[in-house]
This record gives C-alpha cells, structure tokens and sequence, in this order.
C-alpha cells in the first residue's frame, strides 16, 4: 500500500506516471500532522524505514477527479508501513493507533472521513496458523477500526493478494474474498505485474489498482483513510 512501484535496490527512479502526478486538490497529511499538496511517493515519511516509491493512492485520487472534478479537496492521510504482519494492527498496537490518531487530526478541519483502503497480506503468507487465523484477525480490525474512527458503516476497500513472501497466498486470499461486512469492498490484485522483488507492483501495476480502488469507491454510490486513509475535505 506504501508503494515500492519504480524502486530498485533500494533506489527510486522517480518516475511519476500521469495518473499519479500531483494536483492542488489532493492534499496529504503529512508525518508531522500538516497538510501538503501530495506528491509521490506519498508514505515516504511514514514507511520512512524502506525506500518508497508509487502506490496506489495518488492515481486513486486522480480517478476520483477526473470523474468528479466538483468534489472538492481530496484528503489522503497516508498510514501503511511494508512488511507488517496483521498483528501489528491490532486495537492497541503502535500501527493501529498511529492510524486513528491521524484519522481523528485529519478531521479537525472540518473533513469528512469517507473511506478506508487496505492492502496488506503479504507477511501472513508466511505461516500457516497466521493465514488461518487471517480473516477473524481482519474482521475485527475492520470492525474495531469503524468504532474507535465512530463511524460504524465506513466504506472499507481492501485489495486481495497478487503476490506473496511465503506459501500460503492461497488461504490468505480465501480470507479477502471471503470477508462478509457489510460496505465491505474487495479489489483483486490478481494478475497485475509485480516488479524486480517479485512481491511489490511495478509502477504501472499500482497506477491501475489506483484506478480499480477508485472505481470500488465510487460504486458505494456515494462519496461515502489510506492503512491509508482518505478524506474529503471542506473547501
């Protein structure tokens, strides 16, 4: 989700497609809690360990745009961090309240959460009793994140699986596409490229499952947080 697209041994190449170029109506929250006109890569400062490159989020945004320029500010509140186990975002944990606690700061100015985006798996697939105990695990953070955020039937769109680290990508991707909450969404990654690692997309990849989250999003039918988290903003 953070986004490796164009990193290479650890170096990006910054190149910045045209769906994921910036725009002064996508702003993102940045690690110190101000708001920036975003620019990829956009987690850069809150994956700060790994070198991050394109993800999804600024292509996500772009989409929604361009088929609702009167939308108004969009505001992305970047909270992925690579290679977490979903443990790691259990109630409670540093990941888990680091993203409420931006989520809450987001909506100080007057924004209006509307929609949470998930992709992540790829560090379950590495043991077996992690795989199989992965979708109670992602019901509860789902359900958990609704509550503490207070809003019960926020619109999640979560991203099943299109590589993984281990061998299990099989039992993880059952419990994605099986999840059954309701304003619940699922995007499958399933066939876009991944780059040089074999476990992150390519650039081009993470354009298009921009566009895919995008298009899950506006299919709630309504305007309804990027582990990354998005919000619109009052202009």
């Amino acid at each position: 989700m953070s986004g490796r697209g164009g990193v290479v041994n650890n170096i990006f190449d910054w190149y910045i497609p045209p769906e994921c170029q910036s725009n002064s109506s996508i702003l993102r929250l940045t690690k110190g809690l101000s708001w920036e006109v975003a620019k990829e890569p956009i987690h850069q400062d809150i994956d700060y360990y790994a070198v991050c490159g394109i993800g999804p989020g600024m292509s996500f945004a772009n989409f929604i745009l361009k088929n609702d320029p009167n939308i108004g500010l969009i505001g992305l509140v970047p909270c992925a961090i690579g290679s977490t186990n979903i443990t790691l975002w259990s109630q409670g944990s540093f990941c888990y309240n680091q993203m409420v606690n931006r989520a809450r700061i987001a909506l100080q100015d007057g924004g209006t959460l509307r929609a949470l985006l998930w992709y992540q798996g790829e560090s379950d697939t590495l043991n077996l009793d992690d795989a199989e105990l992965y979708k109670s695990r992602l019901e509860k953070f789902f359900t958990d994140a609704r509550n503490d955020l207070g809003v019960p039937s926020l619109p999640i769109i979560q991203v099943a699986l299109a590589t993984a680290l281990g061998p299990y990508m099989k039992e993880i991707r059952k419990a994605q596409l099986g999840i059954n909450l309701p304003n619940v969404k699922t995007v499958d990654a399933n066939g876009l490229k991944a780059g040089p690692d074999y476990v992150h997309l390519n650039t081009q990849a993470e354009a298009q499952l921009g566009q895919m989250l995008a298009q899950a999003f506006l299919e709630f039918g309504s305007y309804t947080i990027h582990n990354s988290l998005e919000v619109q903003k009052k202009e």
